[in-house]
């Protein structure tokens, strides 16, 4: 049986749970395109349900995390990642009484703009971009939601609310905050974003720190006796063989993973709430005037999800396997681009419509622009294939 849609009424009281300095959907900044407002469903779930029927969206699925696509089907990709950090995202949401439709909307779209091919992809491109502006997958993201996806007839993008554009936009540098407008303004004044915005951006972390342990075991990069000598997992793994000795080795490291993000949410909650009741604020625009954000760790736990995150990048990162596979992508990433931008009659008509146009109005920038667009907007395997198609004289 299908439920019933919320009332107004239903509405309201769902507001009346959060704490007054959450993100209310009342006091939203709205959309760039006035719309009317649906009559059962509110502001931020609109925005949520507009990513998850976006392209950008299902291309997700196909576009690497830490290993490429095709490398195995249990490992993560940006669609599964994106997945968990809505989940931890709302979990601590609702703890604070904060805004869980806005959360998990700013989850759902924060990759958005990622390139194929991980970071690795996005390196390459951002060079590739250097004399036009250079490329970073927040603005891109942001760039996804707000001109790309070509879903209405009355306005580019998906027309989301500011707090969720917000929210999608991690960082940025003041040089290109300049043109973004409103959105901009906070790095130009140098406020924080909404508590919504800062408890995602972390919940991101969580999530992409413990299951790149999970899936740098699986492929053998790393060992648990490596793994060892990280006190968030040591801890936690030494617990688990004392407990359940009998358990398999996969079993225990699935409990590790499971302890390790409760211990990061626990204290990362508890230590919010002090934080937010410490700083007395009423609103959210008193949010927007801290110094410094609310939503943290303790500094015992800072500190041991430092030694995480190190730990990784040395011995994950940048295994030799990680490493080749991240020098092949680079290579198809920077002859993709070069092949594109040299001659756009290599390009879908659309993009070549496109690069056409801007390259008229912007010159070589614009004509970049939209080179990164296209490449961007690929999953790992559709790259390889444009790739082959472009320079492999046996395929048509």
């Amino acid at each position: 049986m299908n439920a019933l849609p919320l009332t107004s009424n239903q509405q309201d009281e769902a507001s009346m749970a959060l704490v007054p300095y959450a993100a209310h959907e009342e006091y939203s900044k709205g959309r760039q395109y006035p719309e009317a407002k649906a009559p059962y469903r509110g502001e931020f779930q609109r925005d949520r349900e507009r990513i998850i029927h976006s392209t950008a969206f299902r291309r997700l699925e196909y576009k690497t995390q830490v290993f490429v696509n095709h490398e195995g089907d249990l490992f993560r990709t940006r669609l599964t990642h994106t997945i968990e950090v809505a989940q931890i995202a709302r979990a601590i949401a609702r703890a604070l009484q904060l805004n869980e439709d806005l959360c998990e909307s700013i989850a759902l779209a924060h990759d958005l703009g990622h390139t194929p091919f991980g970071h690795a992809g996005q390196d390459a491109l951002n060079e590739c971009m250097q004399k036009y502006g250079g490329f970073e997958h927040n603005l891109q993201s942001l760039r996804v939601v707000d001109k790309l996806e070509l879903k209405y007839i009355n306005h580019p993008g998906l027309n989301l609310t500011f707090e969720t554009r917000e929210g999608i936009l991690k960082h940025c540098s003041r040089k290109n905050a300049k043109f973004l407008g409103v959105i901009g303004e906070r790095f130009l004044q140098r406020k924080q974003p909404s508590l919504e915005a800062q408890l995602t951006n972390i919940a991101d972390e969580i999530a992409y720190n413990n299951h790149d342990i999970d899936d740098g075991l699986r492929a053998g990069l790393i060992t648990v006796q490596q793994l060892s000598s990280v006190e968030l997992f040591n801890q936690h793994y030494a617990t688990a063989e004392k407990n359940s000795p009998g358990a398999s080795d996969r079993r225990k490291v699935y409990e590790s993973c499971r302890n390790i993000i409760n211990d990061l949410v626990t204290d990362l909650i508890s230590n919010s709430k002090n934080a937010i009741n410490d700083s007395q604020i009423s609103t959210i625009e008193h949010v927007r005037n801290q110094q410094e954000p609310l939503i943290r760790f303790t500094e015992k736990m800072r500190i041991k999800n430092i030694e995480l995150k190190t730990f990784l990048r040395d011995n994950l990162y940048r295994h030799y396997r990680v490493y080749r596979m991240s020098q092949k992508a680079k290579k198809i990433i920077f002859e993709l681009f070069m092949a594109f931008f040299e001659d756009l009659r290599l390009l879908p008509d659309e993009y070549r419509n496109n690069a056409n146009i801007a390259m008229q109005k912007y010159g070589d920038s614009g004509r970049a622009r939209i080179v990164s667009d296209y490449i961007a907007g690929m999953t790992d395997r559709y790259a390889f294939s444009e790739h082959e198609r472009i320079f492999n004289a046996r395929i048509t």
